[in-house]
C-alpha cells in the first residue's frame, strides 16, 4: 500500500470536503430530519470522531451545508445581473437568477424549510446576507426614483422583497409555474420602482 505523503492539513481539508460533500448529498435528497450522522460518516468514508473534529454536531455540519448554498446562489444572482442596462434591469434579472438558482434540486427544501427549524436565528441571518440580501438593498437603493424617500425604509423593503421571492420559490418547488411567478415578480419590481406620477 501507497504512504498517503499528503500532509496534515491537506488531509484534513479533504475529510472536511468530504464530509459536506456526503452531508449535501444526503440532505438534499433525505431532508436534516432524515439524515443520520452515521448515515454521513459512511458516505464519506471517515470516522465519526473525524467528523466530531471538524464540526460540534449534525446541525454545524448542516450550517456548513447550507452556507455552501447560499455561496452559489449570490454567485448566480451576481453573474446573471451583471450585464444589466439600468438599475431595474438589474433587479430584474437578479430576481429571475435568483429563481433559477433556487430551482436547483433541494435548495428550496434546504434553505427555506429546514433551515428556519435547525439554525438559529444569528445563522438565518448570515444565510440570508450570504445569498444575495446585501445585493438586493443595494439594488433597491439604485433603483428606486430619487423622489421617492424609500432610504429610511430601505431594510424593510428588502425583507418584504426578499420575502415574496422566497414564498416564489417554495411555490416553484412545489408545481406552480416559474413562468407566472417571473412575471409576477418582474410586475411587482416595475411598480415598486415606477417613478411618482
Amino acid at each position: 500500500m501507497k504512504p498517503d505523503r499528503r500532509t496534515h492539513v491537506e488531509r484534513s481539508e479533504s475529510t472536511r470536503a468530504a464530509l459536506v460533500q456526503s452531508a449535501r448529498s444526503l440532505f438534499t435528497e433525505k431532508g436534516y430530519a432524515k439524515t443520520s450522522t452515521p448515515e454521513i460518516v459512511v458516505a464519506a468514508q471517515v470516522t465519526r470522531g473525524a467528523m466530531y473534529h471538524h464540526f460540534a454536531d449534525k446541525t454545524d455540519l448542516f450550517f456548513a451545508v447550507a452556507m455552501q448554498y447560499a455561496h452559489e446562489v449570490a454567485d448566480q444572482v451576481a453573474r446573471g445581473s451583471s450585464a444589466s442596462s439600468s438599475p431595474l434591469d438589474a433587479l430584474l434579472r437578479g430576481a429571475e437568477s435568483y429563481l433559477a438558482a433556487m430551482a436547483e434540486h433541494g435548495r428550496a427544501r434546504l434553505l427555506l424549510l429546514d433551515s428556519p427549524s435547525v439554525l438559529t436565528v444569528e445563522q438565518r441571518l448570515q444565510l440570508n446576507v450570504l445569498s444575495g440580501e446585501k445585493e438586493l438593498r443595494q439594488g433597491l437603493a439604485d433603483a428606486l426614483p430619487a423622489a421617492v424617500n424609500a432610504a429610511a425604509l430601505l431594510p424593510e423593503l428588502t425583507a418584504l422583497v426578499s420575502a415574496a421571492f422566497d414564498h416564489a420559490t417554495l411555490a416553484i418547488a412545489a408545481g406552480a409555474s416559474p413562468e407566472k411567478y417571473k412575471a409576477a415578480m418582474r410586475l411587482l419590481l416595475s411598480q415598486l420602482i415606477r417613478p411618482p406620477a
